[in-house]
């Protein structure tokens, strides 16, 4: 084969090449995300589902956890009262991130120029008013899930809390995570009713929304381990030393397998105390992640159905090492 044949050939091969990159560099750019416009939507906010909506924020989803400041000079890091949905954490390169990411003020200041159908599109599949791909560290993936009504019940609340005035600065995503990321929005797949009486299939349903599995299945190479709910993902504290996510599968000796109902709510409710959720930490000494005081806020009733789902799942031997100065 001459010369000039195979440098013609090579320079086709690359010009493909150029071409295929600039083409998947503009889809991800420019087509994505697509998941069509915000819904025409007006939610009726009624008591019953205001109620429902702050339940569901402050001890479910845990919306206001993230969107809030957090005290960790004190157990567990409970939120300060009045930057309750204020946004404004950071989420940067320190904790493994790809860029930095600032959570939204989600009260009324920081909500006031959306439509509801935005803040539902926003929740259910992360994209912003804006049309704007959010960083999945807002657990959209599970929100999409969501039983409507129940967004429908958060929209409503979000609606009535205390306007705090904060600017959150914009968040920047590294590059090529900033175009990636733009493959993670999706429509909607809302579950049809889910009965409290199934308490496994209601318990599933709250674990879900709740984001358990986000912290409590430890990745390796930043992939799922495969053992659902083993713990061992790990967390730098503010205050210092490493926290990692207990396992709780119902494992006989390193999971919650010993653990009756009973045990399981004590443990949460604990946390209803005033002196437990103010316990003060020195610095660098134990502290979790893991928003107790949010959490004992659940039902009881609700409580018990999450330790029914958890106790139906494959039990996994990881042995979990909780804390490290």
């Amino acid at each position: 084969m001459k010369k000039k044949t195979i440098l013609r050939i090579l320079a086709t091969l690359v010009l493909l090449v150029v071409l295929i990159a600039i083409s998947g560099y503009s889809y991800l750019r420019f087509a994505l995300p697509n998941v069509g416009h915000a819904p025409d939507l007006t939610v009726e906010r009624t008591p019953a589902r205001i109620e429902r909506g702050r339940y569901l924020v402050h001890n479910v989803a845990g919306c206001t956890d993230c969107h809030s400041q957090r005290d960790f000079s004190k157990l567990a890091g409970p939120n300060f009262p009045d930057s309750m949905g204020a946004g404004g954490i950071r989420f940067d390169r320190r904790f493994g991130f790809p860029g930095v990411f600032y959570s939204k003020n989600i009260t009324p200041y920081g909500l006031g120029k959306w439509t509801d159908g935005e803040i539902y599109r926003a929740i259910t599949s992360g994209v912003d008013r804006h049309g704007k791909t959010l960083f999945p560290v807002m657990p959209y993936t599970n929100y999409k899930k969501m039983q409507t009504e129940d967004v429908y019940a958060i929209i409503a609340y979000l609606r009535t809390m205390p306007s705090i005035p904060n600017d959150v600065p914009a968040s920047s995503a590294d590059f090529p995570v900033s175009l990636l990321m733009n493959l993670t929005p999706s429509d909607p797949e809302p579950v049809a009713q889910v009965e409290r009486r199934d308490s496994v299939a209601y318990g599933r349903y709250l674990v879900m929304i709740a984001g358990c599995a986000d912290c409590h299945t430890y990745k390796v190479q930043g992939k799922d381990s495969g053992d659902a709910f083993a713990g061992g993902t790990a967390f730098p504290l503010p205050g210092g030393g490493m926290s990692r996510a207990a396992n709780l599968t119902p494992d006989q000796e390193t999971g919650i397998g010993q653990w009756t109902a009973e045990q399981f709510v004590s443990r949460f409710k604990a946390f209803t105390d005033s002196a437990t959720r103010n316990q003060p930490v020195a610095k660098g000494g134990f502290n979790t992640l893991m928003p107790w005081a949010y959490y004992s806020g659940m039902d009881t009733s609700d409580l018990r159905s999450v330790y029914a789902y958890l106790k139906s799942l494959k039990p996994a031997y990881h042995h979990v090492e909780k804390f490290t100065p």
